[in-house]
């Protein structure tokens, strides 16, 4: 008679790997003998996927996961989740957080929550709250401030060991970061009424969207340029093939990046292009991904391809922004790319400034920002790599070609622009410079989203807020009425390219043989 099989616990960590095995077939029955335990355990690990991964993108490393054992909440939910909040917002700033500083913060939000209990601020609760979210690097009193470039360094030499140990080239190494980009805002003395102290209004929530770029070390390699904006997804970009959309496009309320979205597109953006790239140069399938310690990124364990050959690494908590690629200039290009950009299209489409930029839409940005990101060159992107290989550093980092002068000559023939100098420009180039692509909450805001309440910047656009294109749907006959009308007028027009003929009658072509299909 066979002995009575042994307990085993399993850690989340194990638990994602058979989630992982299940996916790409593995049996129940096999994976019972792996691991040591019955069939009916692996299944309902099965049915319990989204719970195990929703939990395991909150932990805070990699250790974390494969030290836990269970998914016990903490005996003050409330305050745990508002201690996380709290502790992931000062890791991304790179403010580091001593012992004291986290218990005085903890005893805070216990009374301001109002919390039924009693709560004692001790380093036994601080250990367990991170164990429990596999927090590592509280730091001490005495320790050295944020920005640690012996940190930086460290990570960096042990990063080339990691390329050499899974034999990985720069072609195979990649950056990603998000940025808050105001995509309506104008220098600060433009379009002044005449007597009037300021400029335009500030922005608000709607003129604001999250860009994320993305590339390879090489700079040969930049991905569809993420976004995630207010407005739901265009049934233009809903229909579409993903290989043939301009961005990879997000909805969220108030457009910032946060973790579900992040994976939705490691999973479904990343990996799937970088795949195709590596594929195209006859190169391994194998890629690192190299993150910031933003809160809205998951934990490395859950990003990563279901055969754990494209995977994250996370920078340093001290020390990242100075050397992360991304923020070595590359976003700031784009983004002087982009209001460069806006600016020419209204002097190539002529008329008034003030009404040009009253037209503009967030569709408009998006185009925009494609653009912006697209011309960025690969010397920029490479150069910015050059704290992991200093064969890239080259020579001095340039702003690609955009020149505040050029531009300031511009805004000074518009009408109320012509207070506009270069110093303005310089000052309108940089105006979102610090701003994050992650939402950064106050303790007030903390609270009220750990008590369950305000948490009105999740889930899909407002209700009547307008989507990316206009709903009121366009016939056929209209289409093909107005597309005969430009064809007209381009043929009337003596310096009409051929190429912009050519692209109307195949659009003409296209709505016929549509006009002529029936649904």
């Amino acid at each position: 008679m066979p002995g009575k099989r042994k307990r085993v616990v399993l850690t989340i960590k194990d638990k994602l790997d058979i989630i992982e095995k299940l996916a790409v077939g593995n049996s129940s029955k096999e994976l019972a003998l792996i691991y040591g335990i019955g069939e009916s355990t692996v299944r309902d690990i099965g049915k319990s996927k989204e719970k195990i991964i929703t939990y395991a993108s909150g932990l805070n490393s990699t250790s974390g996961l494969s030290r836990r054992k269970s998914m016990k909440p903490a005996t003050y939910e409330e305050l745990d989740r508002a201690m996380l909040e709290w502790f992931n917002q000062q890791r991304a700033k790179g403010t580091r957080v001593s012992g004291p500083s986290c218990l005085k913060q903890a005893q805070f939000f216990f009374y301001a929550l109002g919390i039924e209990g009693d709560f004692n601020a001790s380093s036994g609760w601080l250990s367990r709250f991170k164990q429990r979210h596999g927090i590592r690097g509280i730091a001490i009193p005495g320790d050295r401030p944020s920005g640690d470039e012996a940190a930086a360094s460290r990570f960096c030499s042990g990063f080339q060991e990691l390329l050499e140990r899974e034999n990985l080239r720069p072609e195979q190494v990649y950056n990603a970061d998000e940025a808050g980009l105001f995509w309506r805002r104008l220098p600060s003395k433009a379009l002044r009424g005449e007597g009037e102290p300021g400029g335009p209004a500030p922005e608000g929530p709607k003129d604001r969207i999250t860009v994320m770029c993305c590339a390879n070390a090489t700079g040969f390699h930049k991905l569809k340029l993420c976004v995630v904006g207010r407005a739901k997804k265009p049934p233009a970009f809903a229909q579409a093939a993903a290989s043939n959309l301009l961005v990879s496009y997000f909805s969220q309320k108030g457009a910032w990046m946060e973790r579900a979205i992040f994976k939705q597109w490691f999973d479904e953006s990343f990996v799937p292009q970088v795949r195709e790239h590596l594929r195209s140069l006859g190169l391994p399938e194998k890629a690192v991904l190299l993150l910031d310690n933003a809160p809205a990124h998951p934990n490395e364990n859950v990003l990563k391809s279901d055969d754990g050959n494209i995977f994250v690494k996370y920078l340093p908590p001290d020390g990242a922004a100075s050397i992360q690629p991304m923020d070595q200039g590359v976003v700031a290009t784009m983004k002087r790319h982009y209001r460069s950009g806006l600016v020419q299209k209204h002097v190539d489409e002529g008329g008034d400034l003030r009404a040009f930029w009253e037209k503009l839409t967030v569709l408009d940005a998006i185009y925009e920002a494609s653009r912006a990101w697209n011309t960025v060159t690969p010397v920029t992107i490479s150069r910015a790599w050059k704290n992991f290989f200093p064969e890239n550093a080259g020579f001095d980092f340039e702003e690609g070609g955009v020149s505040a002068v050029h531009l300031a000559t511009i805004f000074k023939r518009a009408e109320g622009c012509g207070d506009v100098d270069v110093d303005d420009v310089e000052r309108w180039f940089d105006v979102d410079r610090a701003e994050p692509g992650y939402e950064v909450l106050t303790d007030s805001e903390i609270i009220r989203r750990a008590q369950g309440w305000g948490d009105d910047s999740s889930g899909n656009e407002e209700e009547g807020e307008p989507g990316l294109v206009p709903e009121r749907p366009i016939s056929h006959a209209a289409a093909l009425e107005w597309t005969e009308s430009l064809l007209n007028y381009l043929e009337q027009q003596c310096d009409t390219l051929l190429s912009d003929k050519l692209l109307v009658r195949r659009l003409r072509t296209t709505i016929r043989k549509k006009q002529k299909t029936p649904r």
